[in-house]
């Protein structure tokens, strides 16, 4: 009869809730219980701790709060040396032991460990946001967010570091700072050894392993491991850049562009590098400096041998693998890589040079190249080769240079056995296969299959001859000639044959040179079986079957295949004679120098 009222007496106070809440229709089973919810709609907190002013609405809150003054850690974790001050908080803890998400999204399938975490994740369904600034329109579906969007408006960052006095908004950010200090990263993949400082990091990082990209663009189809990456990808259809600069009109879709930016303006470098002196204006910059130093390369290709200091070289080296050039010009259509190369690229068409020397009227359309120029100020050549002494002013130079001890060739071409060291040639290569001259003279339509060539091209309707020699009135429009020239003073041919100590000036003409000992003549007629060993032996054979005759003198209406015997002709009508080349071996003469190489040949056989 005890255990029947016993029963009676608990079903009526578990199952009857008599007090209601007259406000949202609340029921408790106690009136103890109305009176503490009914501070809720009041806001009535009359706890009161001694030690900070904080106030809370019932005393079980407060006790709870006073630990964070005490320290005191009363809940223990059973499976690793975790200790927390709320009960609640160690549940949420366990669930990192049993990878228990209870809570799951109706909309997507996405899961949870925590109910807040939900409740948070439902608003980028229905897009609330119910945190309203009231000194702008910025609206945000987490308090977090709206409570650092306030500190831009008020200036206010009352989380400092002890260590280096850094400031913030928010106290994650402070405790996140910290770990920058005791490089403690106690968040561990189970998968590799890659280690982190913050649980977020590491929930990053086990995508990379499954693949998994939640994130997806509407637009376009664009998937991110991060939502902030998907933000920062939004911008791109929206063409949103919120970050200004203050000193100028540039603004940026991204803050850490904004800040490199604005050390144009101040030429700041405040990160210096202890081992050599390098500074630099971003921390980040000079992180991947020192790996120069410590031959770090953490960033590993899959399907190669390749590793990068920088993960942006990486992912720069993996589309090399897929091909893929997903950034496309809209006024000729060629395809780039990397966006930076298609900025690059479209300057091309605007002819805009934003970047200027302050020693001369120099301007260039990239940074890269205004870097190259200022070294012709200075003469400077840091980088030295240390089997031969080379030195030259570009590291990229140096590191071409040093294939030529080695004898690496990693560049193939698939249509034929050509290998080469430099990627640069392997491309001007290929368009011998193609045939394909993209770049093409508005001025007379002369076409190329390199962008280099056109640039040597249009010179000649400009007039343009900016290299000049310091020991005579030559000048001339390209560079690389007036090297060939200044070689003439020197009297050095750097270039010798192994079989017969020929030696040349430039590495191009001892190829050609050794092409008559081997016999080797690459360059094939398309329509006869003529071959040839030099390129411009085979332009000048494919006019016979043209009979194309483009060297018109203007005096008579001569025509002829050759410019060089458009030169010879020229001299009937001014009476010049003949340069007359002797042999220095016998007394053999000739009217035409390659007449005089031809003869030389039989003294060195």
């Amino acid at each position: 009869m005890a255990d029947s009222n016993f029963g009676s007496h608990g079903q009526g106070k578990t199952s009857k809730k008599p007090y209601i809440c007259g406000e949202c229709g609340y029921r408790a089973a106690y009136k103890c219980h109305l009176s503490l919810h009914m501070r809720r709609h009041t806001g009535e907190k009359p706890y009161l701790c001694e030690e900070c002013g904080h106030r809370t609405a019932n005393k079980k809150d407060l006790s709870q709060h006073m630990r964070t003054h005490t320290g005191e850690k009363p809940y223990k974790c059973d499976l690793c040396d975790y200790s927390a001050a709320q009960k609640s908080t160690l549940n949420i803890h366990r669930r990192k032991h049993t990878g228990e998400k209870p809570y799951m999204c109706g909309e997507c399938g996405y899961r949870m460990a925590h109910k807040s975490a939900l409740s948070l994740h439902m608003r980028t369904h229905t897009g609330e946001k119910p945190f309203k600034c009231d000194q702008c329109d910025y609206s945000a579906a987490q308090k977090l967010n709206l409570d650092i969007h306030l500190a831009k408006h008020t200036g206010d960052k009352p989380y400092m570091c002890g260590d280096c006095g850094y400031r913030t908004v928010n106290r994650s950010h402070l405790s996140r700072h910290m770990g920058t200090h005791t490089r403690e990263k106690p968040f561990r993949c189970d998968l590799c050894d890659y280690s982190a400082a913050r649980k977020s990091t590491l929930t990053n990082h086990l995508r990379k392993h499954a693949g998994e990209k939640p994130y997806m663009c509407g637009e376009c189809g664009y998937r991110a491991v991060r939502k902030s990456h998907l933000s920062l990808h939004l911008r791109t259809h929206t063409r949103e850049k919120p970050y200004k600069c203050d000193l100028c009109d540039y603004s940026a879709a991204q803050k850490p562009n904004l800040d490199m930016h604005r050390v144009k303006h101040t030429d700041e470098k405040p990160y210096m590098c202890g081992d050599c002196g390098y500074r630099a204006a971003m921390k980040c910059t000079l992180s991947q400096h020192m790996k120069t130093h410590t031959g770090e390369k953490p960033y590993k290709c899959d399907l190669c041998d390749y590793s990068a200091a920088v993960k942006s070289n990486l992912k720069r080296h993996q589309l090399k693998h897929t091909g893929e050039k997903p950034y496309i010009c809209g006024e000729c259509g060629h395809r780039t890589a990397e966006k930076s190369a298609l900025s690059i690229h479209m300057r091309t068409h605007t002819g805009e040079k934003p970047y200027k020397c302050d020693l001369c009227d120099y301007s260039a359309a990239g940074k890269s190249a205004l870097n190259i120029h200022r070294q012709k100020h200075t003469c400077e050549k840091p980088y030295m080769c240390g089997e031969c002494g080379y030195s030259t002013a570009h590291k990229f130079a140096l590191d071409k240079h040093m294939k030529t001890h080695t004898g690496e060739k990693h560049y193939k071409c698939d249509l034929c056995h050509y290998f080469t060291a430099v990627k640069s040639n392997l491309k001007r290569h290929q368009s011998k296969h193609t045939c394909e001259k993209p770049y093409m003279c508005g001025e007379c339509g002369y076409s190329t299959a390199h962008r280099f060539a056109l640039d040597k091209h249009m010179k000649t309707h400009t007039g343009e001859k900016h290299y000049k020699c310091d020991l005579c009135h030559y000048f001339t429009a390209v560079k690389s000639n007036l090297k060939r020239h200044q070689l003439k003073h020197t009297g050095e041919k750097p270039y010798m044959c192994d079989e017969c100590g020929y030696r040349a000036v430039e590495k191009s003409d001892l190829i050609r040179h050794i092409r008559t000992h081997t016999g080797e003549k690459p360059y094939k007629c398309d329509q006869c079986d003529y071959s040839a060993a030099q390129k411009s032996a085979l332009n000048f054979h494919r006019r016979k079957h043209t009979d194309e005759k483009p060297h018109m003198c203007g005096e008579c209406g001569y025509r002829t295949a050759q410019k060089s015997t458009l030169s010879q002709h020229m001299k009937t009508h001014t009476g010049a004679k003949p340069y007359n080349y002797k042999c220095d071996q016998c007394d053999y003469s000739a009217a035409r120098k390659y007449h005089l190489d031809r003869h030389r040949l039989n003294h060195m056989s």
